[in-house]
């Protein structure tokens, strides 16, 4: 078995090559000369050589993709299978560029295949074939199509297809993918496109209103997106079953999402407002044409839209999604995969998944990395707890931008898994694996540390434990205590204590060094029943205020962040968390992020700072308030059975609880 792709190193080619890696046979490639480092990446991605993966040099703008008579002897018989993925999928490309990559490369891979005397064509076209057809467009369709001169994405995709359809003499397979989204799994992308462009406006319509906030939406027609990974299983699945030539299928959803309500599971991945209500766009139907035509030529109006468009960083061809009137049927895709295992997963499993790779990668927000980029370049920066949650998100932040990464946690296979994806991202990080509430092992660690990397310039005490359980469940456990000032008080001290010398002391040309301790609002806000968790980050907080002034002349800056609840597996377990106000693990590694470049002394929240000032004012009637809340809340199921689990699902919360989250929810961060 041999193979033949064309855009093997674009997204959905360098995920159906994995696929393909995983069977035998020699997998020829098309690429440029001047793209051979793609390739190379390509290989080091997927653990495999230039024997597995062969390059050959060609172009899509040439007949037989550019291969001269030699190279086409050299691969005449070989191929088993031909998959012509090359083209331009963007919205936006000008048509005379889309033409010579969709219709006039898809003619040329169709000379080249038969020149070889391929097998099998497999081309990947796209449901935008189908162009604006009103209803359900079934597999077995294609000439029905309608408007597909109403964008030339639609036509040359249309056209492309046709090609296949009535030129090529070689059994022929051909895909129609939805829209693609990033990895279901990893949330991997590698450019903006589809619903991505909606993203920035839910990221900003969280920073302006509270996550609790429900307004009016346009519910739009149905948007069928499917994760990449779902289409390159499939096409590698259906391309190896026999007797299905001259087939088309449909990649898409079964169960497609209005755009409303899509918006609505995004809006949730990122703790922003939601919409209660979605106007349905068939509405509009019942405006007249006329003076829907009237309005659309009022002065300005096109201007007022475009400048809109323009700020939302929205190009104008994304809204045909909006009323697009075209649902499409997968039926025969579906039976086809019958018992192989492979289906479209709900987007909402992995919508949180596609945003928090977007935010982290893509959000024109890291273009503020520049910023942190010149704070941390080459400086070594040592996170603990960087397995997961606040740690990760805090270090794929920091690799990207530059910093060396010093990764420490007990677990070492997840600390690994963390240095892979920082490395990805064109980062550097290293592994030390340490349990932090061991204080010889914290000494090892540190001297292990300076031994191999000579300093830490920024130390960022993330690792902690929390307990929630009220005083009195706590009567018998004095060990609660013990253990989370171990960790959270003693392990940090001792790690700060090892460290410190170095940065006070001129070495490699730098003196100085940056300490940030990741604290809680809770020592701000006095919450009920973290008394051993908010005592523990409370003597941290006083022992880091006590020696700044200390180490102030030396260059070393400590800052504490009051951090406000974040969604990490800390609090996974239990659904008392749902009603109350919490961020993102990539909003949390942006606090600390900004902290690295401002250096400042402290960090916090509105509601923190505001709890804070109003316990300076009045701390009775605070007392009074949190009583208020301690009774409505009850202890977790764990609290009460006197179990060492520090968060377990607690009983349903009353209406009363509910409504005092809700309260607190409305006090935006």
């Amino acid at each position: 078995m041999a193979y033949f792709v064309t855009g093997a190193t674009g997204f959905i080619g360098r995920f159906l090559t994995t696929e393909l890696l995983e069977r035998e046979g020699t997998i020829y490639v098309l690429c440029r000369a001047s793209s051979l480092d793609k390739l190379d990446e390509l290989r080091a991605r997927l653990g495999t050589d230039d024997k597995r993966i062969v390059a050959v040099i060609g172009d899509l703008s040439k007949d037989r993709l550019g291969l001269d008579a030699d190279e086409i002897d050299k691969l005449d018989g070989k191929i088993d299978h031909f998959f012509h993925l090359a083209a331009i999928y963007d919205l936006t490309a000008d048509a005379d560029s889309q033409r010579v990559a969709n219709v006039e490369g898809t003619r040329h891979a169709v000379h080249l295949a038969e020149a070889i005397h391929a097998g099998h064509f497999h081309q990947v076209s796209s449901i935008a074939a189908a162009g604006l057809y009103r209803g359900v467009f079934t597999e077995d369709m294609f000439d029905e199509a309608t408007d597909v001169d109403n964008n030339a994405y639609y036509l040359t995709k249309h056209e492309s297809e046709a090609v296949v359809r009535n030129e090529c003499t070689v059994p022929w397979r051909v895909y129609r993918p939805a829209i693609v989204v990033g990895h279901s799994e990893t949330g991997e992308i590698d450019k903006i496109d589809g619903p991505y462009y909606v993203f920035r406006t839910i990221q900003r319509l969280r920073g302006v209103a509270p996550s609790w906030l429900r307004g009016i939406g346009i519910d739009g027609g149905q948007i069928n997106v499917v994760p990449v990974d779902y289409v390159a299983k499939a096409m590698d699945y259906l391309a190896h079953q026999p007797g299905l030539d001259g087939r088309v299928f449909h990649l898409t959803d079964p169960e497609p999402l209005t755009v409303g309500a899509m918006a609505n599971i995004f809006a949730k991945a990122a703790h922003a407002p939601s919409f209660a209500v979605n106007v349905d766009t068939k509405l509009l139907d019942a405006i007249p044409g006329p003076i829907k035509a009237g309005l659309s030529r009022l002065p300005g109006a096109k201007q007022a839209t475009d400048l809109v468009l323009a700020e939302l960083g929205i190009p104008r061809e994304i809204l045909h999604y909006i009323t697009n009137p075209t649902s499409f049927d997968s039926t025969k895709t579906q039976e086809a995969l019958a018992g192989s295992g492979i289906a479209v997963p709900p987007l909402s499993s992995y919508a949180q998944t596609l945003w928090e790779y977007w935010e982290r990668t893509y959000s024109p927000d890291r273009r503020k990395d520049r910023a942190l980029a010149r704070a941390i370049r080459d400086k070594n920066v040592m996170i603990t707890g960087a397995s997961s949650g606040i740690g990760r998100a805090t270090a794929l932040r920091v690799g990207a931008a530059g910093g060396k990464v010093i990764l420490v946690a007990r677990t070492a296979e997840k600390l690994e898994e963390t240095k892979r994806e920082i490395e990805d991202l064109g980062g550097v990080a290293f592994v030390h694996r340490c349990d932090l509430s061991d204080m010889a092992d914290i000494e090892r660690l540190a001297k292990e540390v300076l031994d191999e990397h000579g300093r830490v310039d920024v130390l960022v005490n993330n690792a902690g434990r929390s307990i929630r359980r009220s005083i009195s469940l706590s009567y018998d456990r004095f060990h609660d205590f013990e253990r989370t000032m171990q960790l959270n008080y003693f392990g940090a001290v001792r790690l700060i204590l090892s460290l410190l010398p170095v940065m006070r002391t001129p070495s490699d040309g730098r003196k100085g060094g940056h300490i940030i301790n990741i604290s809680s609002i809770g020592v701000q806000t006095n919450t009920p029943r973290f008394s051993a968790y908010v005592a523990s980050k409370a003597a941290l907080d006083a022992f880091s205020r006590c020696i700044a002034s200390e180490v102030i002349d030396d260059g070393v800056y400590l800052t504490t962040i009051h951090m406000p609840l974040v969604r990490t597996p800390m609090i996974a377990p239990t659904t008392m968390y749902d009603r109350f106000p919490t961020i993102t693990p990539a909003e949390a590694a942006d606090m600390i992020c900004k902290a690295m470049i401002r250096r400042p002394k402290k960090v916090g929240t509105t509601l923190g700072n505001a709890g804070e000032l109003a316990y300076q004012v009045a701390p009775r009637g605070v007392d009074v308030i949190l009583n208020a809340g301690y009774k409505l809340f009850p202890d977790s199921k764990a609290a009460r059975g006197g179990g060492d689990r520090t968060v377990s699902k607690s009983d349903e919360p009353s209406t009363e609880s509910v409504a005092f989250a809700h309260i607190l929810r409305g006090v935006h961060w």
